[in-house]
């Protein structure tokens, strides 16, 4: 293959041992330490926690003993991700991988990607799931409860998930593919499911059961409507976990209004009970406010608009 310039070149190497997922990325580019020196500011964006010794950054994500390093030397970018579950790799790896890509755009890398998963024709991190219930948890918010295999990488990991709503008309929905720059490759016009972006409410593993809170006001969208109208037994798709984790503190302040109650919900059920936290969360009216479950050192603060302009 060409070396360098405009036909630069990037190819990603890939192995699984044991229950260690471990890939890498080698490409040659007279501007390496510029990328790298890019790739760990953009780590420290996203609160990401990375050390750069103006060669190499370590990033580690915190969860599934996932970490990569980086390195600009002998005039190449060189990435290396290791991780105890595919998850974490796959997150690390799509992050690095993506942002490489934007900031090599103008040699236009090619990505190949070889290794635990090149061979899959399913996105590991994609669930085909069944409605099975839903009730209303207050008058403008509805919990729907899905039903699917294998969920405990929903579990273990990140609370953030892409909903995906297949087109009417469809003999079989069709889902993304695992694609070459190991990133997902989408149906076609017409075919293309759409997608949103959501917080885990729970996760039940041994039921196979997971439960998204939605928040339904005015004119609905694609994904509360769904939610309210879709018929019991309706398929959807879920991808992911998504997310940074948690970390455990001694004191928290959090916020937001309705659409942040799943992850204040799932914060607040995770911190140490000696751990204190003051809650704001701001709703529409008091029939909004919910039951959370906590220790005695959380105090929650429920804010009403009762009218007023969000």
């Amino acid at each position: 293959m060409p070396r360098g310039g405009a036909a630069a070149w990037l190819r990603i190497r890939g192995k699984h041992l044991d229950t260690l997922y471990r890939t890498s990325v080698h490409h040659i580019t007279p501007n390496a330490r510029t990328y790298v020196t890019s790739l760990y500011e953009r780590a420290r964006e996203v609160e990401l926690p990375a050390v750069y010794d103006g060669d190499d950054v370590v990033v580690d994500i915190g969860r599934d003993g996932a970490n990569a390093r980086l390195s600009s030397k002998g005039g190449a970018v060189s990435i290396e991700v290791e991780s105890r579950t595919e998850q974490g790799a796959t997150l690390l790896r799509s992050f690095l991988g993506h942002f490489l890509e934007k900031v090599a755009a103008p040699e236009k890398p090619e990505l190949v990607w070889d290794g635990f998963d090149a061979d899959l024709d399913e996105l590991p991190g994609l669930r085909e799931m069944t409605l099975v219930d839903r009730k209303m948890v207050t008058p403008r918010m509805v919990r729907v409860r899905l039903a699917g295999r294998d969920l405990a990488r929903f579990a273990s990991s990140g609370h953030i998930v892409r909903l995906l709503f297949p087109p009417s008309g469809l003999a079989a929905p069709e889902w993304p593919k695992p694609g070459k720059n190991g990133r997902p490759v989408w149906p076609e016009e017409g075919k293309r499911p759409q997608s949103r972006v959501y917080t885990i409410r729970d996760v039940d593993v041994a039921a196979g059961t997971m439960d998204i809170d939605f928040v339904v006001h005015g004119a609905h969208g694609v994904a509360a409507r769904w939610a309210v109208d879709a018929p019991i037994g309706d398929v959807i798709g879920v991808l992911g976990p998504t997310g940074l984790g948690f970390r455990q503190a001694e004191w928290y302040l959090l916020g937001g209004d309705e659409t942040a109650i799943p992850a204040i919900a799932r914060i607040l059920a995770k911190i140490d009970p000696t751990a204190h936290a003051t809650v704001f969360i701001e709703v529409e009216d008091a029939a909004e406010r919910q039951a959370l479950t906590h220790s005695d050192n959380v105090t929650v603060h429920w804010l009403e608009r009762n009218g007023l302009p969000v």
